[in-house]
């Protein structure tokens, strides 16, 4: 996927630099930056209910971060 075809390229960019990172060190990294970004937007969102389509897009991939920890960092399962 080009950064053209993303809807949301400001947080999808980071979010598949991180799906792409095979360095744990620096994946830890790249995820805490990237838990950042997402917040920060989850907080602009709060601002507009209109957006579903975004807010379920983060939902998916704060998902798939959520096993990334716990799969590649030994993160606990905190569903």
């Amino acid at each position: 996927m080009t950064d053209g075809e993303m809807k949301f390229p400001d947080w999808q960019i980071p979010f598949h630099q991180v799906l792409a990172e095979s360095d744990t060190a620096r994946l830890a990294e790249r995820i805490q930056e990237l838990d950042a970004i997402i917040f920060k937007r989850l907080q602009q969102l709060r601002q507009d209910p209109q957006d579903r389509e975004e807010r379920d897009a983060l939902d998916h991939a704060l998902s798939i971060l959520r096993s990334i920890k716990r799969d590649k960092l030994g993160f606990p399962d905190w569903n």
